[in-house]
């Protein structure tokens, strides 16, 4: 039996980050944490982009594009959506959620959902403290797995081992 998994390591790898400028004070949380974890996975400096765009709607484009150009092994998408008075956030929170897997399948490049969809800005910033449970750490961890499966995955795949007769 052979298992394809990620290893945690981010060395060889090349990373963009995806930002929202829009609730900046949760986002930019978010990325500091996403930049720490693969900074900690060995990832190199000159191998990540940092694009930042509007707000989150506007995350599923930039992030197709940067996995058309072929100069990416993972997107880790950020952002942050807070609840309203007005159904508006669900509805963002959709188009973003689709686009951002659409972008993903079109593409084969791992595209990770990194935006927050909170009831709250207490809830986002919670969301977005220090530590492993940063949610920016999670997006790039999950990002880092993936850039490491989707590698093994287009490899050819390894000789059967030859069996006695």
């Amino acid at each position: 039996m052979h298992t394809i998994e990620g290893d945690g390591r981010a060395a060889g790898y090349r990373f963009a980050l995806v930002v929202s400028k829009y609730h900046g004070f949760v986002t930019e949380r978010l990325q500091a944490a996403a930049l720490a974890a693969l900074s900690a996975a060995d990832a190199p400096s000159e191998g990540i982009t940092i694009v930042r765009v509007p707000g989150a709607f506007e995350i599923p484009l930039a992030a197709q594009h940067l996995a058309e150009s072929g100069r990416y092994d993972a997107i880790i998408c950020l952002g942050c959506l807070i609840q309203g008075e007005t159904p508006h956030m669900g509805v963002i929170a959709a188009a973003v959620a689709e686009g951002i897997a659409a972008a993903a399948g079109a593409t084969g490049v791992p595209i990770v959902f990194g935006v927050l969809t909170t009831n709250s800005m207490e809830e986002a910033v919670a969301r977005a403290g220090e530590g492993p449970a940063n949610k920016g750490h999670e997006a790039a961890v999950a990002a880092i797995e993936m850039a490491s499966v989707a590698a093994q995955l287009t490899r050819p795949p390894p000789a059967p081992s030859a069996t006695r007769s």
